[in-house]
């Protein structure tokens, strides 16, 4: 395993990690392994996104704490590894500017192979993570918290991962739901997807929400959300000297909207409003360290 790592320094604070492709059999449910160790930065807290992928995270060192919670009847907590489900909601992500651990981003198929659960069990809830992975959650981070070295961590993943492998599947259709509405940045209609797999609008939605505990509509909005996200947080990083209203030269909300299937930059404020709780705009200027969020592998490849 080569794990890529990286170092930067903002605000006063330097950012390190690691990140690394999981052992081949892996691949279909989960995406890179992402290792980081935030340090020196102002106490606040940043947002954590609304996302296609279902999000674990192991700490190494203190407890992740969430003041805000995705879930509306759940209040906060602090966790030492932590798994969630769907959501269109956002929560906030507390620190004293420090913070170390290892993020993970599973698809829907990774739920029911590795957690032996329905994405739709967890819901937009926050759990343990040995809710899903019972006394294994433990041993996982008391093993990587016992070496200092990313790529023995990646391994110790890989290796307990793959033990916890059962045999689980998705049916097609809703497989296909899935690719189609999410692998097109949230440009596909539900309807015209629906009839493709050869069932009725409300049986898809109906099935759809039993297995990814969200609607179809909803995932194509996290789909397409989630690309004006990447594009933004790449163009940002791309340009220190960025502006709220302009990430890099040559660049505006405005075209970031029109890249990521939004009909005009105001469209695309009025969902990152619902879904983030404030517009990019916004967003730019006020997060310091946003977790990496990156798309997930394709859920037909499994």
């Amino acid at each position: 395993m080569r794990a890529e790592g990286a170092a930067f320094a903002s605000d006063g604070g330097v950012s390190e990690g690691a990140r690394a492709a999981p052992d081949p059999r892996l691949r279909p449910y989960l995406g890179d392994y992402v290792g980081y160790r935030l340090r020196g930065f102002p106490p606040g807290v940043h947002i954590g996104m609304p996302s296609t992928a279902l999000t674990v995270i192991v700490t190494i060192d203190e407890p992740i704490e969430l003041p805000v919670s995705c879930h509306p009847a759940q209040s906060g907590g602090r966790w030492d590894a932590l798994a969630s489900g769907l959501t269109v909601r956002p929560c906030l992500i507390g620190h004293h500017g420090y913070q170390h651990g290892v993020q993970l981003a599973l698809t829907p198929l990774g739920a029911r192979v590795l957690f032996g659960v329905p994405t739709a069990d967890l819901g937009s809830w926050v759990v343990d993570l040995s809710d899903v992975l019972g006394p294994r959650a433990a041993e996982l981070r008391e093993r990587m918290a016992a070496t200092a070295h990313w790529s023995r961590r990646f391994s110790i993943l890989d290796r307990i991962l793959l033990e916890l492998m059962c045999e689980a599947t998705i049916e097609p259709e809703l497989r296909r739901a899935w690719q189609l509405l999410t692998g097109s940045a949230g440009r596909a209609r539900v309807g015209a997807v629906a009839e493709e797999i050869g069932w009725s609008r409300r049986y898809l939605g109906a099935r759809f929400a039993a297995e990814f505990g969200i609607t179809p509509k909803d995932a194509a909005r996290l789909a397409r959300f989630e690309s004006s996200h990447r594009l933004l947080r790449t163009v940002a990083t791309e340009a220190a000297s960025a502006t709220a209203a302009e990430p890099r030269a040559g660049t505006t909300l405005a075209e970031v909207a029109a890249a990521t299937g939004y009909y005009d930059q105001a469209h695309m404020a009025r969902e990152w409003r619902e879904l983030a709780g404030l517009p990019p705009s916004r967003w730019l200027a006020c997060e310091v360290f946003p977790f990496v969020q990156d798309p997930v592998p394709d859920l037909l490849e499994g």
